[in-house]
């Protein structure tokens, strides 16, 4: 026998009157009170049975029991919500009373079999009023909602028929989960505190759900603050006195019956209880066929009220949804969240922060716990929080280059040194000059560095992150291409989303394999080779930090794209005295040297990139001899440069290093 109420239980063993009126004791008293009353009538059916069955001459029947009604007792509102009728609901007390109550059993089974007390549909309709054969239909609420359960028999009407665990408990008031959903469902708990501009869209979702006469639309929560959408979600199902729970998409069976049978368990829970589902799709991935159908199939099949929580607006085919782009909070209800969590110490160092990391609520609790009273901790502390989402995505750079050195011409240096400002003063220019308000659209900073490889255009961009603090991280757009329609612009948006939490340096290598000259539209793959393009264009002007492209090859890309770039940077190839430069500085101050001819080694003709290499070649093989870098292991070093280049030694390159000793 199911585990129910010992109080309850002794309860309808003793008959205790009834006597108190429901609003004047707690809802589970009255609720006990009115089940009590409702076995209690149902025994007194039984009996009456049974007598006439001993006595069907002269029959005596027991007089009804005291009456006990309590509108919103359990038995009752589930009645309402799923539609029971009058014999359908007592079917269900009969039931229940046959696990509650001892007394029940031993009558039911004078009726049935005295071994083995069981109700059936030919006791039901013998006993209860009000009986209609259309109440055993699978199609009927007992049967369609899995209230009760129906054990093999050799006919229908013998068929043994048990009242479900859950829903005995249910109408006992015992409040719990189906266990059947325990390892499917996450409870959400009560967000913290929205900022105003996000609890705006609680009070939008509570006008919707009011104002729908019969189907609720499906809310999508939309954007990267997956804390704000839970919140929010969990906000709006509190007006309702709603305890909101989360579902995952990745977990929802595949077979179209499981799917059934869960969608069945869950408007169950709903309709008794106190549910709220908020469908979790933050993970899904469009290309995988069978988990986008069971999503689809799910949302038709659940008619209840659903909540929705995705990156990107979600497809649904057969239900109407109300789409609610979730920002992150605006810069003064950051600033606002920053000062009052923040210690006194370093409430003075929010506002470069708050200039360039764009931070959830949550994720400023979190930064604001963690930095705790150490001043001067809060951009580092807010630079390491954000890394974790980057570094599964892209290659984190070593910044270990200065101004110092980078050679390259003044007009090059001026133009990076204006990239650097502008990154640092976006704050000031855009919201308290006001260049936002003239429209989102080209606010993020964007460059490209054009270049032969070794020209700089990588330590340029570490210097630029050296230089502002902030991380560098490379992305090779050759990779990131893909040949599936669609999956381009997934795996660039999973890159910016990361990006902007931490306003980290995007850098992008091979610019030229996604930037080339645009193509005639001939079929799908044109079409979608462009519109890659231009998602990469639209994140980069939206982004909050500062995007390099990368290439060597300027001329490859389509004009039409460079207009929306807004620094435009060629690296050149180093000349004799920038040569000499580089060479001079490719040596740490620490290395050990001897007769070392810069003005010789800058005749190879080789960029920055290849110099590093030949120097630092050349270290190990002087390091190797035991003895000082001289012209010789530069040599050494040279030659292995050039077949890696697939290119030879001229003698106008190695003129003059014979009587210095250059060669062996």
């Amino acid at each position: 026998m199911t585990r129910v109420s010992t109080q309850l239980k002794m309860q309808l063993a003793d008959g205790q009157p009834m006597e108190a009126r429901a609003t004047e004791i707690p809802w589970v008293d009255a609720n006990q009170r009115h089940l009590i009353a409702a076995v209690a009538s149902i025994k007194w059916r039984l009996e009456t049975q049974l007598n006439l069955r001993l006595a069907p001459e002269n029959p005596e029947p027991l007089p009804p029991p005291e009456s006990y009604h309590f509108p919103d007792a359990a038995l009752e509102t589930l009645s309402r919500h799923l539609g029971l009728s009058a014999f359908e609901r007592d079917l269900l007390t009969l039931c229940a009373a046959l696990e509650l109550d001892g007394t029940v059993s031993n009558l039911v089974g004078q009726l049935t079999d005295p071994q083995k007390p069981q109700v059936n549909f030919s006791l039901a309709l013998s006993v209860l009023p009000e009986a209609h054969w259309s109440a055993f239909s699978p199609a009927a609420p007992l049967r369609r909602w899995k209230l009760i359960e129906l054990q093999p028999g050799n006919a229908l009407t013998s068929s043994s028929l048990r009242i479900d665990e859950r829903i005995l408990h249910h109408i006992a008031g015992v409040k719990h989960l189906d266990t059947r959903l325990l390892g499917l469902l996450e409870p959400v708990p009560p967000g913290a505190e929205l900022a105003p501009s996000q609890r705006e869209f609680v009070t939008r979702i509570v006008q919707t759900w009011n104002q729908s006469a019969v189907t609720l639309p499906v809310v999508q929560l939309l954007g990267t603050d997956t804390d704000a959408k839970s919140a929010i979600a969990s906000a709006a199902c509190g007006a309702y006195a709603r305890r909101l729970h989360k579902l995952s998409a990745q977990i929802l069976p595949s077979s179209p019956t499981e799917l059934e049978v869960l969608v069945l368990l869950l408007r169950r829970e709903i309709a008794i209880g106190d549910l709220a589902v908020l469908l979790d799709c933050e993970d899904l991935d469009p290309s995988d066929t069978a988990r986008v159908q069971a999503v689809q199939h799910f949302v038709a099949r659940f008619s209840a009220p659903l909540l929705l929580s995705a990156v990107d607006r979600q497809r649904l085919r057969q239900r109407t949804s109300l789409h609610l782009e979730i920002p992150k909070p605006s810069t003064s209800e950051q600033r606002d969240l920053w000062q009052r969590t923040l210690s006194p110490e370093a409430v003075s160092e929010i506002e470069p922060v708050i200039a360039q990391f764009n931070l959830s609520s949550h994720d400023i609790r979190a930064i604001a716990a963690e930095t705790g009273r150490d001043s001067g901790q809060l951009w580092k502390t807010a630079k390491s929080h954000a890394r974790p989402k980057l570094d599964e995505l892209a290659s984190r750079l070593e910044l270990r280059a200065s101004w110092d050195d980078l050679i390259l011409p003044e007009d090059q240096k001026r133009t990076l040194l204006d990239i650097t400002s502008q990154v640092r003063q976006r704050l000031t220019v855009y919201e308290t000059w006001g260049f936002k308000s003239k429209g989102a659209r080209g606010l993020g900073i964007s460059a490209l560095f054009a270049g032969s490889s070794g020209t700089g255009k990588t330590m340029a961009a570490e210097v630029i992150g050296r230089e502002l603090d902030l991380d560098v991280y490379r992305i090779d757009l050759s990779s990131t291409v893909s040949k599936y329609i669609g999956e381009t612009e997934k795996n660039l948006r999973r890159i910016f989303d990361a990006a902007e939490d931490g306003g980290a340096i995007l850098l992008f290598d091979e610019a030229d394999s996604i930037f080339g000259k645009r193509s005639e539209v001939k079929d799908s793959h044109d079409r979608y080779a462009n519109l890659e393009v231009s998602y990469l264009l639209q994140r980069m002007e939206a982004y909050r930090g500062l995007a390099v492209l990368t290439t060597n090859l300027r001329s490859a890309i389509d004009t039409a794209f460079l207009r929306r770039i807004r620094f435009i940077l060629q690296f050149p190839f180093p000349d004799f005295a920038e040569r000499i430069e580089i060479w001079r500085r490719a040596f740490p101050a620490q290395t050990p040297t001897r007769d070392l001819e810069y003005h010789r080694l800058a005749q190879l003709q080789m960029a920055g990139g290849n110099i590093r290499n030949m120097a630092l070649n050349a270290a190990f093989s002087a390091a190797d001899a035991g003895e000082p870098v001289t012209m010789k292991h530069v040599h050494h070093a040279a030659e292995s440069e050039y077949a890696k280049m697939e290119r030879q030694l001229t003698d106008v390159e190695l003129q003059g290093w014979t009587s210095s000793g250059g060669t062996p």
